[in-house]
C-alpha cells in the first residue's frame, strides 16, 4: 500500500528526512523493475517556514504553526496521514505526538512525557540518577539563583551552566572555557531562565550517536561529531551547529570500537528505562579520560547530524517507520561504508547579529557531487534568499573524511561567500588530527 507520511518541520534535518524517504522509494522502484507498483510513499509536509527542498519532494506543503497540535492534527486528517514524523523538539514539547495518537495517527516521535529527556534538563539528569544510567556527571538543579551562585563558589572544579528548558543549543555557558567564575555567576543572576542545572564540566571530545527506537528495541547509527562554535578553531559563541562529520566506520577517528560500544550501552540503559519511547533518541557524549559521559539527550534527529546519517542509510527509512507503527521488529540498519562532511552556510553575523537577504547562489544541481539541504531560507520569485537563521548545508560523501570534505568545499565554492559565513575547517585533516591528539593526550595523563 501507499503510505501517506506527514513530515513536521521545515529545516535542514527535515529536508534530510524527506530525501531519505525519496531515496528509499527510488531504490524500491528500481529493484521492482517498474516505476510504479502498489507500494510506496506520498509525502506531505507542514512547517512554519516553507522549505523549497522539501516542497520539491512533497505532494503538498502546508505552512502552519507546528507547536499548535490541533492545527497539525487537522491537517494530518485532511491528507489521510498514516504516519507522522516529527522533526523538531518544540512540537514534541507541545504534545504533538500525544494529540496525533489520540486522533489515530501513528507518530514517530516521543510523547511529551518521554520528550522531557530533552525538553527538561533537570528531569533528564534526575532520570539518569534515579535509573542508575551510566555516564551521568555530577550535577545539582536550582530555581534559587543565589543558591546557584553559592554552589559555583563552593564547587571544587569548573561547571557547565545549563538552562533546564529548550534553548536551541545556545543557552549553555561553561566556566573555565567560555566564561570565568564571576562571569558565570553574573550570567546566573541575570538569567532569563527560572531553572538551571549546574554540572561538572566534562573535558574531552564530543560525539553523537543517534538511535532509532520503537517497541522496546533500538538500532544505532554511526557516530557523528558536531561543531557548535560559530568560528574556525572552535572560537566564538555557541550556535545550533555549524557542521559535522562521520567516518566510513561506526566510530570516529579519535574513538575506539570499545568507546562506541560503551556509548551504545548507555543508550540501551536509557531505552530500557524509558520503556515506551519511540522515535529517535540522540545521545550526545563527551569522550573523557574515563570513557564516554553524557552531555545531553535529545528526543529527535540532530541538526546537522541527520544530514550525515540519513544520506548513507541504505535501509529504507519507510520500512523503519512502518515496522515501528505495526509493532514489528525494527529492521537491522545498513549504512554505506562512507564518510560524510556537512558544512552549514549561515547569514553573516550569525548567531549574535545575523544579516538576512543574501541571495543563495547554489541549488541541488549546481552543488555537484555534494548534497544540498535547505534550512531557513526565503523563496522569492527571483530566487532563494537567507533569513536570520542557518541557511543551507552541503554534505560531501566519499570513502574518506578528507575526500568528503573536498566535495563539500567544491559545493561551497559554487555558493560563494557574499552574505554568508561558513566554518571551512570542519572535516579538514588538521582539525580531525587535533581531535585524535587531544584524546591521546587525555588518556596518557
Amino acid at each position: 500500500m501507499t503510505e501517506n507520511v506527514l513530515l513536521i518541520g521545515g529545516g535542514g534535518r527535515e529536508h534530510a528526512i524527506a530525501r531519505a524517504l525519496e531515496d528509499g522509494e527510488a531504490r524500491h522502484a528500481s529493484s521492482s523493475g517498474t516505476g510504479s507498483d502498489d507500494s510506496g510513499v506520498d509525502l506531505y509536509a507542514c512547517a512554519g517556514n516553507r522549505n523549497p527542498g522539501i516542497a520539491r519532494i512533497a505532494t503538498e506543503f502546508e505552512t502552519l504553526e507546528t507547536t499548535n497540535p490541533e492545527a497539525v492534527v487537522d491537517y494530518a486528517e485532511s491528507v489521510d496521514a498514516t504516519i507522522a514524523v516529527i522533526g523538531p523538539e518544540a512540537p514534541l514539547e507541545a504534545g504533538l505526538a500525544d494529540e496525533l495518537e489520540d486522533a489515530g495517527i501513528y507518530a514517530f516521535g516521543p510523547k511529551a512525557s518521554d520528550a522531557r529527556i530533552e525538553t527538561d534538563k533537570a528531569f533528564q539528569r534526575r532520570f539518569m540518577r534515579e535509573n542508575d544510567i551510566p555516564g551521568c556527571p555530577e550535577f545539582e538543579t536550582f530555581d534559587d539563583m543565589d543558591a546557584a551562585c553559592e554552589f559555583i563558589d563552593e564547587y571544587d572544579g569548573d561547571l557547565a551552566i545549563k538552562p533546564a528548558g529548550l534553548t536551541g543549543g545556545k543557552g549553555v555557558k561553561v566556566i573555565g572555557d567560555q566564561v570565568t567564575v564571576e562571569e558565570g555567576k553574573a550570567y546566573v543572576r541575570e538569567s532569563e531562565y527560572d531553572r538551571l542545572v549546574l554540572e561538572e564540566r566534562l573535558v574531552g571530545e564530543e560525539f553523537t550517536i543517534q538511535a532509532f527506537v520503537a517497541n522496546g528495541e533500538f538500532r544505532t547509527a554511526p557516530a557523528v561529531q558536531d561543531h557548535k562554535r560559530a568560528y574556525e578553531g572552535d572560537e566564538g559563541p555557541n550556535t545550533g551547529g555549524m557542521g559535522s562529520y562521520s567516518d566510513a566506520t561506526a566510530h570516529l577517528p579519535f574513538m575506539t570500537e570499545d568507546d562506541y560500544a560503551e556509548a551504545v550501552s548507555i543508550i540501551e540503559a536509557t531505552v530500557d528505562a524509558l520503556e515506551d519511547y519511540r522515535g529517535v533518541l540522540y545521545g550526545q557524549f563527551m569522550l573523557t579520560a574515563e570513557g564516554p559521559k553524557v552531555v545531553e539527550f535529545n528526543a529527535r534527529f540532530g541538526d546537522p547530524e541527520a544530514m550525515n546519517t540519513l544520506p548513507v542509510l541504505e535501509t529504507d527509512f519507510l520500512d523503519v517507520l512502518t515496522a515501528a507503527r505495526d509493532g514489528d521488529p525494527i529492521p537491522e540498519l545498513d549504512f554505506a561504508e562512507q564518510a560524510t562532511v556537512c558544512k552549514y552556510a549561515v547569514p553573516e553575523g550569525y548567531p549574535t547579529d545575523p544579516e538576512a537577504g543574501a541571495k543563495v547562489q547554489v541549488d541541488e544541481e549546481s552543488a555537484g557531487d555534494a548534497r544540498l539541504y535547505y534550512a531557513s531560507v526565503d523563496e522569492r520569485d527571483d530566487g532563494i534568499y537567507t533569513t536570520t537563521s542557518r541557511s543551507f548545508a552541503v554534505v560531501g560523501i566519499a570513502d574518506s573524511i578528507a575526500e568528503a570534505e573536498s566535495i563539500a568545499e567544491d559545493a561551497l565554492e559554487v555558493a560563494g561567500e557574499e552574505g554568508l559565513h561558513v566554518r571551512h575547517d570542519i572535516g579538514t585533516s588538521d582539525l580531525v588530527q587535533q581531535r585524535i591528539d587531544h584524546v591521546r593526550d587525555l588518556r596518557s595523563d
